[in-house]
């Protein structure tokens, strides 16, 4: 099924979850709930930051892009992961999963600048809060918006270029349940040492420059709120930025794990549940975060359901 010329290869078989028949329809069922929410959760958030008059705010104009975000990422994996567990036939084209890889790509490494800008954000608001509408106008939020997804663009961009000079030429059972790119050079014939390097080089200054932006916003953070004279204040303070720390802890948590531990026949089985973990249930976990521990959006909510009824 697949030719020497990577260009020619027809179809990949997701190997998915080495589970019992049994447990697929189970896993079905979880995963589908899973991604209801996750469907809900996003476009509410995203329609009620643009309903209520009162989000629109650089911090909400964030938050809403990172529903959007969410949104597509996960969208781009979960659907054919539920099919898979329906169906006997698990194969994916050779332009499908490439599709799914760049999509997949381009959102997961824009929401680590997004969230970076988030932090920025949070930096300007209370370190800086008079000048605060000033630095983050609505220009330098679509800019900073515009470059997290020009970064993720370049990532993804590269990576699935790379994946075109390779050759396979055995196997092309790709042990995932979706086309991840370090599944897909393990069964490549070529030489990959390139590949290798791009992505290391590629994950490691995303994780790394974003999470320098992140640790730095939040020193300043913390230092400014420790020097507030109010109790009220800082808990106040302490409020608006522990929404963003939670989702910030998961998602590089999860991502680091994934993608800088050494390649094994284990670490592809633990690959498949941070994937889980990060491709399904983050972008579920991420407006409940927001929304559970934000005030504002809870009134939101509220006013909302009270107009409706």
């Amino acid at each position: 099924m697949i030719q020497a010329n990577s260009t020619r290869v027809t179809r990949f078989i997701l190997l998915g979850f080495a589970v019992r028949p049994e447990l697929q329809y189970i896993l079905f069922l979880v995963f589908l709930i899973i991604y209801v929410i996750s469907l809900v959760a996003n476009f509410g958030m995203i329609l009620l930051i643009k309903c209520d008059a009162r989000l629109h705010t650089p911090m909400y104009f964030f938050l809403q892009n990172l529903a959007f975000i969410d949104l597509c990422y996960t969208s781009a994996i979960t659907p054919k992961m539920l099919l898979n567990f329906l169906v006997s036939d698990k194969s994916i084209s050779f332009s499908g999963c490439v599709m799914q890889l760049y999509v997949y790509g381009i959102f997961v490494s824009s929401e680590l600048y997004l969230l970076a800008a988030m932090a920025v954000d949070r930096y300007v608001a209370i370190c800086n809060p008079l000048r605060y509408p000033i630095v983050m106008s609505q220009r330098a939020c679509i800019q900073l918006l515009t470059a997290s997804y020009i970064m993720g663009s370049l990532n993804a961009t590269t990576q699935v270029g790379l994946l075109f000079s390779l050759s396979f030429c055995s196997s092309n059972t790709i042990n995932h349940f979706f086309c991840d790119l370090p599944p897909i050079l393990a069964l490549s014939c070529s030489n990959i040492d390139v590949n290798i390097m791009s992505l290391m080089i590629f994950v490691g200054f995303n994780l790394v420059s974003t999470l320098l932006v992140v640790f730095f916003s939040y020193v300043y953070i913390l230092a400014a709120i420790l020097r507030m004279p109010s109790a009220t204040g800082r808990r106040k303070a302490f409020s608006t930025c522990a929404s963003h720390l939670t989702a910030v802890t998961i998602f590089y948590g999860t991502l680091s794990y994934m993608y800088l531990q050494p390649s094994s026949s284990e670490s592809q089985e633990n690959d498949k549940v941070a994937s889980v973990f990060y491709g399904i249930m983050i972008p579920m976990l991420n407006p409940l975060i927001y929304s559970l521990r934000n005030k504002e959006v809870k009134e939101a909510v509220k006013i909302l359901v009270k107009s409706c009824t």
